[in-house]
């Protein structure tokens, strides 16, 4: 799905490091993102209810997340093209309808299937998570499986900060490491980092996996099985091999401008992807 594609893409955009400075509310972060031979860079700037990142592809192509957690709304900017989406909740709860829709229709058409072929569907569902039956919420909550459990494996170098090492497992299989420090260690403090926590309600309801792959100030002391500390390194695995390796390597405390965080002129506001079809433009 295009848009899930869109979606997820967010979530790359989040890193932690930092050098304290009382003075400023914002928080500026700049990260390093290798896949494979390929390296890309982000930085970030949080304030307390409000975020924006710039994501920079290894072609040089720059698009921009602004996201404004006072109203719930997501933008996305594409820099080379002057223009932009916007999603706000109430798109959200479309998609999602959409999706229980969709899944209706499924159902109906595997009432009419043969035998064979609906057992076929029926497990290709419960491989993906979705269970035969289940509405969206459910089939998306599917579709992440469980949550990632983290266990403490030792200690490890990132930058110049030693950090707990975490290995994260999902079905049986390892699926992420992540090295933390203390976020005293830092100069920062959870509430720096609310606005993420809201992102990752943003997205929960329609696609959870993509709100477990957003930057979160982890607690073992109150969730179970989770990590704990700032995140300075993430490394993903699929089958055993390691994918995607993002580290911070510079943040500082600062002041920025209300004009970082809005549309520039002259932008064209552009449809969302998969949210055109049966609305008008607002």
């Amino acid at each position: 799905m295009r848009t899930t594609q869109t979606l997820l893409a967010v979530t790359t955009a989040l890193g932690l490091t930092a050098a304290p400075a009382a003075a400023a509310n914002g928080v500026l972060i700049a990260q390093k993102v290798t896949n494979g031979t390929t390296t890309t860079t982000t930085q970030s700037q949080i304030e307390p209810t409000r975020m924006r990142s710039e994501i920079a592809s290894a072609a040089g192509r720059k698009q921009t997340v602004v996201f404004d957690g006072a109203t719930q709304v997501l933008r996305m900017l594409d820099d080379d093209a002057k223009s932009y989406t916007e999603m706000k909740k109430a798109d959200l709860e479309g998609m999602r309808a959409q999706v229980d829709g969709a899944m209706a229709r499924l159902q109906e058409q595997m009432k009419n299937m043969p035998p064979e072929q609906r057992a076929q569907m029926e497990a290709l569902m419960k491989g993906r998570g979705a269970m035969p039956g289940a509405g969206a919420g459910a089939a998306m909550a599917g579709a992440a499986g469980p949550p990632t459990a983290y266990k403490k494996i030792g200690t490890d170098k990132v930058g110049q900060w030693t950090c707990d090492k975490y290995e994260g497992t999902k079905n049986g299989q390892k699926v992420s490491e992540v090295c933390t420090v203390a976020p005293s260690a830092l100069g920062f403090t959870a509430a720096d980092f609310e606005v993420t926590r809201q992102l990752g309600e943003f997205f929960a309801s329609l696609m959870p996996q993509a709100a477990e792959g957003l930057f979160t100030i982890g607690s073992s002391t109150s969730t179970p099985n989770a990590f704990s500390g700032l995140p300075v390194r993430v490394v993903s695995f699929r089958d055993g091999t390691a994918q995607t390796v993002s580290e911070v390597t510079e943040a500082s405390r600062q002041n920025f401008p209300d004009t970082l965080f809005q549309v520039p002129a002259g932008y064209q506001k552009r449809e969302f992807p998969g949210m055109g079809r049966g609305r008008g433009r607002q």
